[in-house]
C-alpha cells in the first residue's frame, strides 16, 4: 500500500523543490500587466501575461521603493523576483522585487488607437449624448444572465421602483463571441421600445472587458436611438463604450440608480404637485368667482332695466338741476326787475305827482316844458296827484331856474 500524505505535506514538499531550484530564486519575467490591484496595505497584486499564458504576481510594500511609475493594466514590464509556492493555498506566484517598464502592452496600444480614432470622428462629443429619461417604465439590460451585475441591477432597480419592467437580453460579455452578442442585444432592445438601456458587466482584467473596447460595439452604442448607460467593470475600469455611451456609470449598481427614479420620491413629487395644483385651482376658482361677480354687476348695470333706472335717475337729476337753475334764474330776474322798478319809480311822472309835483300839457296831451310852446289864452291841462285841472293861460313870465347840481 503506497504512503498517504497530507495536503500540507505535499505543499511543503513542492515549496521545498521550488526553493532548491536556482533559476526560480532569481528570475526576470517579461509580460503585460493585467488585473492590477493596489491594496490599502501598500501591496500590489497583478497578473503578468503574454499571448499564451499568465502568472500571478505580488509586490510587497517593502519593495515598492524602487518602483518609479504607477502600475496600470496594459503596461509591458519586466519583473525581477522569486517564484515560490504559497503553502496555504498550494499556488505558486512570482514575488516581485523590482519592476521596470518596457512600454505599453498590445491591448493597451489598441485601446489608445481606437480611442483616438473614435474621438476624432466625434463619437465622444457631448452634443450627441442623449439625456436619460427621468421617469422610465421599461428598462433594457444587455449583460450576462448569470453574473453578479444583472443581480445587482435587478435588486436595486426593483427596490427603487418595483413597477419598472426590466427586459434582459442574455448577452455573452467575454470572449471572441462577446462583441457580436452585445451588438445583437442593443439592436434587440430597440425593438422592445424600452426607455433606457444598461450595457455592461462586472469587473475583470483588461482581457475580460475587451469586448466593450471593440469598434463594432462602440458604433452600435453610438447609433442606438435609445439612451444607453454604460456600466462596465468597477469604478476604476474604463472602456471605449464608456466614452461613447450617453452616460457612464462606475458600476452596474450605480447604473440602476441612475436609470430608475425612486418611487418614494416620485410619490412625494406627485403629492407636492397635487398640492400645488389644488392651490392653483382654488386660486383660479376664486378669480373666476371675482370675475363672475364683476360681470354680474356689469350686466346689472348694462341690462335694459338697469339702463332705464340709470336714465330715470339721470333725468331726475337733470330735472332737479333744471328746476334749481330756473329758480335761480327767476330769482335773479325778479331781483333785477325790482331794481328796474325802483329806478322807474324814481323816473315816473306819477311818482312825482304823488310827491306833490304837477305837470302841464296842451290840449293835445303834449307835455309843456317851455313857455315858448304856448301863448296867452291857450287852454292847458294841469296834471296833479288826484286829477286834471283845465286852465287858460293869462300870463307868461319867463324865468331861468338855477340847477343845484351844477357848480
Amino acid at each position: 500500500m503506497p504512503n498517504v500524505y497530507t495536503v500540507a505535506q505535499v505543499n511543503s514538499y513542492i515549496k521545498n523543490m521550488f526553493t532548491q531550484d536556482f533559476m526560480l530564486r532569481s528570475i526576470a519575467v517579461k509580460g503585460e500587466v493585467s488585473n492590477c490591484k493596489h491594496h490599502t496595505s501598500g501591496h500590489i497584486y497583478f497578473t503578468l501575461k503574454d499571448g499564451n499564458s499568465s502568472i500571478t504576481c505580488v509586490m510587497f510594500a517593502g519593495n515598492r521603493r524602487g518602483l518609479d511609475f504607477e502600475m496600470t493594466d496594459g503596461q509591458q514590464v519586466v519583473v525581477n523576483g522569486t517564484i515560490d509556492v504559497y503553502e496555504r493555498d498550494g499556488k505558486y506566484q512570482l514575488y516581485a522585487q523590482q519592476i521596470r517598464r518596457e512600454g505599453s502592452g498590445a491591448l493597451y496600444e489598441r485601446f489608445e488607437r481606437l480611442k483616438a480614432e473614435l474621438e476624432e470622428r466625434g463619437m465622444f462629443a457631448e452634443e450627441y449624448k442623449q439625456p436619460i429619461p427621468l421617469y422610465i417604465n421599461r428598462l433594457g439590460v444587455v449583460t450576462s444572465p448569470t453574473g453578479a451585475a444583472v443581480r445587482d441591477i435587478i435588486q436595486i432597480a426593483s427596490r427603487r421602483n418595483p413597477y419598472v419592467q426590466i427586459i434582459l437580453y442574455p448577452a455573452i460579455v467575454q470572449g471572441d463571441a462577446a462583441p457580436a452578442s452585445i451588438v445583437n442585444g442593443i439592436h434587440a432592445m430597440e425593438n422592445y421600445d424600452v426607455d433606457a438601456i444598461i450595457v455592461g458587466r462586472g469587473g475583470g482584467s483588461i482581457e475580460d472587458l475587451w469586448a466593450f473596447n471593440e469598434e463594432m460595439v462602440a458604433q452600435a452604442v453610438f447609433d442606438c436611438p435609445i439612451p444607453i448607460i454604460s456600466a462596465v467593470g468597477h469604478e476604476t475600469d474604463t472602456t471605449i463604450t464608456d466614452f461613447v455611451a450617453d452616460l457612464r456609470a462606475p458600476t452596474p449598481s450605480a447604473a440602476a440608480e441612475l436609470a430608475v427614479f425612486p418611487v418614494e420620491q416620485l410619490n412625494y413629487k406627485i403629492n407636492e404637485y397635487a398640492g400645488k395644483m389644488q392651490h392653483l385651482f382654488m386660486k383660479y376658482m376664486d378669480g373666476l368667482r371675482n370675475r363672475t361677480e364683476h360681470y354680474r354687476v356689469q350686466l346689472k348695470y348694462l341690462s335694459p332695466s338697469g339702463q332705464l333706472r340709470e336714465k330715470r335717475t339721470y333725468m331726475a337729476q337733470l330735472d332737479d338741476t333744471l328746476r334749481l337753475l330756473m329758480s335761480q334764474k327767476i330769482s335773479d330776474r325778479r331781483h333785477k326787475l325790482a331794481i328796474c322798478i325802483e329806478k322807474l319809480k324814481g323816473l315816473s311822472p306819477l311818482e312825482k305827482l304823488n310827491q306833490g309835483y304837477a305837470y302841464a300839457a296842451d290840449v293835445n296831451g303834449k307835455t309843456i316844458s317851455s313857455i315858448s310852446q304856448i301863448k296867452l289864452r291857450d287852454d292847458i291841462d294841469i296834471y296833479v296827484k288826484d286829477g286834471i285841472i283845465s286852465a287858460k293861460v293869462t300870463k307868461l313870465n319867463k324865468t331861468v331856474w338855477e340847477n343845484p347840481d351844477e357848480p
